[in-house]
């Protein structure tokens, strides 16, 4: 009795290994699936412009070794790119210790993006897409919201790591908008393209 119980128990634990690593797996092949591929060249963004009004190219974004992109919904009204921003700027010193500079790209104009970077002290690009073209470009419109809709046009929120030459290296988010990638987890991919690189 106590064997088939203890067979009955690993058949469970098995299975709910092989769940729980499917599940991972489907939430990975999501990954790749939003946006363009890592391994591709990033879409052009044209010259969008930043919290000061100057308008911005990606080459004059990069750093050393390339740049932190990141689609957000809102630094306006969504608590949880406000959130996101936040902690990308308390990691900011280390993401350009490493070559990187930062810029995150939302449909919110300047003005707004400029208040929020003196309001939170941000150290870091802001640029603004007010007709979603880049978000469009890059294929992360949220389709869940229709015309009239104050979300109408915000991007699905994901980090993109840019080498240099504009290559997509990794790009990270989660399945909910409420959720996001930490900074701590965008250093820890920093490092792997760096040892892959050595």
């Amino acid at each position: 009795m106590s064997t088939d119980f203890t067979m009955t128990r690993r058949t469970a634990c098995c299975l709910l290994s092989l769940a729980m690593c499917g599940a991972a797996l489907g939430v990975a092949a999501a990954a790749e699936e939003l946006g363009p591929p890592i391994g591709g060249r990033a879409p052009d963004i044209g010259t969008p412009l930043d919290q000061t009004g100057k308008p911005r190219a990606l080459a004059d974004l990069m750093g050393q070794n390339g740049l932190v992109l990141l689609f957000v919904r809102s630094a306006d009204w969504c608590p949880y790119c406000q959130a996101q921003l936040m902690d990308i700027n308390t990691a900011a010193p280390q993401i350009r210790r490493r070559g990187y500079n930062i810029a995150s790209l939302s449909y919110d104009s300047p003005q707004i993006l400029a208040d929020f970077v003196a309001k939170r002290q941000m150290t870091f690009t802001f640029l603004s897409d007010p007709k979603s073209e880049v978000i469009d470009r890059y294929g992360l419109r949220d389709p869940q919201y229709r015309p009239g809709s104050r979300a109408y046009g915000v991007p699905r929120p994901v980090i993109f790591v840019l080498d240099r030459n504009g290559i997509i290296r990794t790009k990270l988010y989660e399945e909910s908008y409420r959720v996001r990638p930490p900074a701590t987890l965008v250093i820890e991919k920093l490092d792997q393209l760096a040892a892959a690189r050595s």
